[in-house]
């Protein structure tokens, strides 16, 4: 490895964090696996649609986080962006992965309970996809879903699964590309077009992100529907991307890499993840807020489901996480620029939008168990280091791809370099 003011530094992907990553995701294979085999698919199923989900969002958010860094024409991110990047292409398999899990949902079924009938539906999206929904006559006929059925169906549901990913995909190879041709022939032709491909991108991303949840998650519960959703999980996907490319960079300054991250720029990272933590909880509690003072049957339902006894603890929590904790821990200027809790602060996110998603998907999915304590269990965790395992593998070992950890030639990097607050 160089020093750490040489522009070639390259990631070396080797040692432990191979070890350890590799192994992470064979316990996640064999959780999957023993899910199954116990007969909790449809609980195994749910998990692997929350860590899919998670996984793509947070690729996504890289993508993100890139075209918004050009479109801004922001300076202090430029020696960082190698990072987001890795992200972006790992965005692929990731995109691949969760449409594999809810197509392998959408047609293996099973016998369970919908609103006291036994009935043979699909592991996933069960409320719009089993048998006879929108046939008048059939014992399962919904006329609240035949009314939604010329947007919640497969072939339509599938497409725009597809085109959303494979939109966010493109745009995310590009921009990685783009930066690495700009290191080999200067310049700011490929700057420039960067700067255009990412206002393309952060507008078809703005309108298409909000349908991407309400698809993907919303959808599981499809009576019930909130216009304030997808900016929700946006706010969620956000967070979590900043967060996990904060301890990205943490752990790489650790190892002696990009040792030109400096405190400054962390700092910049940390008032983004405060920032925007504050913004989920306002989004969070105005969805809260409009559904608890009208007092509508068909919109209230979602909510009494995640008070229920055995979500109610988890509901509330998830609050203390992902507000409190920031709020508390960085909300002091000096507190963002304390690596140790900047790092704690960023576990504490990961781990909370974890449940943030729990929360969106197993009520409306698995249901309660006995208890509030039984709601995590051998699956849960397994399937977390498994899909935890699967990305620090794939993300390290796309950086390692690179010639260089720096846009070396990217024209804000002295202002990066030289970044201070």
């Amino acid at each position: 490895m160089k020093t750490h003011n040489s522009f070639e530094e390259q990631f070396e992907f080797s040692g432990q964090a191979k070890t350890l990553s590799l192994a992470a995701i064979v316990i996640g294979v064999i959780t999957i696996a023993g899910g199954f085999l116990t007969g909790h698919g449809e609980r195994t199923f749910a998990n692997l649609l929350l860590m899919g989900y998670y996984f793509a969002c947070v690729c996504t958010a890289g993508v993100f986080f890139c075209a918004l860094q050009y479109v801004a024409q922001a300076g202090w991110s430029a020696s960082l962006l190698r990072v987001p990047q890795a992200f972006a292409r790992v965005l692929p398999i990731a995109a691949i992965l969760l449409l594999v899990i809810i197509v392998a949902g959408l047609n293996m079924t099973h016998t369970t309970v919908i609103e006291g009938k036994q009935v043979v539906a699909p592991y996933l999206y069960k409320i719009w996809h089993q048998s006879g929904v929108t046939t008048p006559g059939s014992e399962n006929y919904d006329p609240i879903l035949a009314g939604k059925s010329g947007f919640l169906n497969m072939p339509f549901f599938l497409i725009r699964i597809v085109a959303f990913l494979g939109s966010y995909t493109i745009f995310g190879w590009l921009l990685a590309k783009y930066s690495e041709t700009e290191d080999e022939l200067g310049g700011l032709f490929y700057y420039k077009k960067s700067f255009t491909i990412s206002a393309a991108f952060l507008v078809i991303f703005g309108f298409t992100q909000p349908v991407f949840s309400f698809d993907v998650i919303m959808s599981l519960e499809a009576h019930w529907f909130s216009t304030m959703f997808g900016w929700y999980n946006f706010a969620a996907m956000w967070v979590s991307s900043l967060s996990i490319i904060t301890l990205m960079l943490i752990w790489l300054r650790t190892k002696g890499y990009m040792q030109w991250i400096t405190q400054d720029h962390l700092h910049n990272l940390g008032q983004l993840i405060f920032g925007f933590s504050i913004f989920w909880t306002y989004v969070w509690f105005a969805q809260f807020l409009l559904i608890y003072y009208a007092n509508i049957p068909e919109e209230t339902v979602y909510f009494l489901k995640r008070w229920e006894p055995e979500f109610k603890p988890w509901f509330w929590l998830n609050i203390v996480l992902n507000f409190m904790a920031p709020l508390l821990i960085i909300m002091a200027r000096d507190s963002k620029r304390i690596t140790k809790v900047l790092k704690v602060t960023c576990i504490i996110l990961v781990i909370g939008h974890w449940l943030d998603y729990f929360i969106m998907i197993m009520p409306g999915t698995v249901g309660p168990q006995s208890e509030w304590y039984t709601e995590f269990g051998l699956i849960e965790l397994g399937v977390f280091v498994g899909f935890a395992g699967l990305f620090i593998f794939l993300t390290l070992n796309a950086l390692s791809k690179f010639k260089s950890l720096i846009p070396k030639k990217h024209p804000f990097l002295q202002e990066s370099l030289h970044h201070h607050i």
